[in-house]
């Protein structure tokens, strides 16, 4: 229950996560990010998307695999980047619903051999999704490029997306990972909204909240576009904590003053 919605009236927390895909605000980065991945659809094979955490990346993706055709894509996403290569092969079946074999030989061509039969067979194109790749170790990402790997290299009947920080470009840009990072096809980075999209995406999560009046003052948008860098995830907490303490102090139209507050209580 969000404690403002009656006093700001509005039918619904104007800064939640649960957003549809069909509601994203579309800011120029995020309709770049949707064009890169239908290339890279129409394409099939690797794509790398990075940015800052708060950015979007994640967002953007889900609302690229929102208007896949279930019939013809088969979507697995996985985030547990840090667990072992043979964990990662698992869960990777079990999403393909599969029972994983048990030896990791077995397993990688139990995997491939089940890609080929969705793309070849069944017309179905894989769409896997891993995210939070920063964290993985060498031998995950020394791996990805085998299990990837079709008719000698000849092959793409899938679609893979290498999703993190910004450092995990530099981390495939080392010697030992030039296999991986060669076959890479298409590469985005996720900016960060300008003051400009800041205020318009302000606008956009109010009025699909509800909002029929003007609750942040110029002041106040430039302020919550300064603390957060234009950063979504930031921006929603800004927001979220404005209109808190706006609440509290029983004030219509929120100020630079209410951003600050809210800035200092989550720390930023």
């Amino acid at each position: 229950m969000v404690v403002y919605k009656a006093f700001y009236s509005l039918a619904a927390n104007p800064f939640s996560k649960e957003i549809k895909a069909k509601d994203m605000f579309q800011s120029s980065a995020h309709l770049e990010l949707l064009a890169r991945l239908e290339y890279l659809k129409d394409k099939r094979g690797i794509g790398l998307v990075v940015g800052e955490a708060g950015c979007g990346k994640t967002s953007g993706i889900r609302a690229f695999t929102s208007d896949l055709n279930s019939a013809l894509f088969k979507v697995v996403y996985f985030a547990l980047s840090t667990v072992t290569v043979s964990d990662f092969y698992r869960g990777i079946a079990y999403s393909l619903d599969l029972e994983p074999q048990f030896r990791k030989v077995d397993l990688f061509k139990q995997l491939q051999d089940s890609i080929r039969e969705l793309y070849h067979e069944k017309r179905i194109l894989p769409v896997i999704i891993l995210d939070e790749m920063h964290l993985a170790s060498t031998q995950f990402l020394s791996d990805l490029h085998l299990l990837f790997n079709f008719a000698m290299d000849s092959q793409n009947p899938f679609v893979l997306i290498l999703c993190g920080l910004p450092h995990l470009s530099s981390r495939l840009a080392v010697n030992h990972h030039q296999v991986l990072q060669q076959r890479v096809i298409m590469r985005f980075k996720m900016t960060p909204l300008s003051k400009e999209e800041t205020g318009l995406y302000l606008d956009h999560q109010l009025k699909l909240a509800g909002a029929n009046h003007p609750i942040f003052s110029p002041a106040a948008i430039e302020a919550i576009s300064t603390v957060s860098r234009g950063y979504p995830r930031l921006i929603n907490s800004l927001g979220n904590g404005s209109m808190i303490y706006g609440f509290q102090k029983n004030l219509n139209f929120l100020d630079e003053e209410a951003v600050r507050q809210a800035a200092l209580n989550i720390g930023i």
